[in-house]
């Protein structure tokens, strides 16, 4: 069941005043198989994803998302990736939901979300992509109208990134949980990650900076790889 639930949150660009609500973070716990599981659906504008892992040891399961759109009390949905179904890939679906302050499910289904934030603090709120790196103390630009992305997705607490191929549909990884910013630091703290289950409650943390609308990220991978990273918000 959760399958389709995960593809019915794969969504197309915001429309409404009312769609403002959506944004933030969403959860739900359940048991699936007899084992718990969790689902985080974050929204931003525009565009959101959602996952699927376990809630004890954060194994992956499954993940999709991309633009989203709604009008009352429906919601349309144009998927950008998925890693479970990449045949659903460009796929648009409309269906209605029930929408409160603090809950959020799909009319006929039985998983009720519950808000986690609402966007806020969240300094880093938004979908960005990832638009360049620095190497040998030199920028090295990435055209983000290419195929092949990186986007990160961040509500008020949380964060996820996901890398894929709109044109071959091809799910490339993706990891993500908590995040906070505090005087010039940046912080992450995995719940889950497709490609090391290993890193899993590990806490990352990284200078960031805002130039120019551009958000400026150093640090150390989750593999102790020095890195430095530039993302820009989205806005297609």
């Amino acid at each position: 069941m959760l399958k389709n639930l995960l593809l019915c949150f794969a969504i197309i660009s915001a429309g409404s005043v009312r769609s403002q609500s959506l944004l933030g973070a969403w959860q739900a716990e359940y048991s699936e198989n007899g084992k718990p599981m969790k689902s985080v659906l974050i929204f931003a504008d525009g565009y959101q994803v959602a996952t699927q892992y376990s809630a004890v040891t954060g194994a992956f399961l499954a993940t999709n998302g991309g633009y989203w759109s709604l009008e009352g009390s429906k919601m349309t949905e144009k998927v950008e990736f998925d890693s479970e179904y990449p045949e659903h890939v460009g796929n648009t679906n409309s269906f209605e939901i029930s929408l409160t302050d603090d809950t959020l499910s799909i009319i006929g289904q039985k998983i009720l979300w519950k808000r986690v934030d609402d966007g806020t603090p969240g300094a880093l709120q938004g979908a960005w992509l990832m638009s360049g790196r620095k190497r040998d103390g030199e920028i090295q630009a990435r055209d983000t109208n290419r195929p092949r992305k990186t986007m990160k997705i961040l509500s008020g607490t949380r964060f996820q990134w996901i890398a894929y191929n709109t044109e071959t549909k091809e799910f490339k990884g993706t990891g993500g949980g908590t995040y906070t910013t505090v005087d010039g630091k940046y912080t992450e703290t995995i719940e889950f990650f497709s490609r090391d289950d290993s890193r899993v409650g590990a806490s990352l943390p990284f200078t960031f900076e805002l130039i120019d609308g551009d958000w400026h990220h150093s640090g150390f991978s989750s593999k102790g790889v020095p890195l430095y990273e530039i993302w820009s918000l989205r806005k297609e």
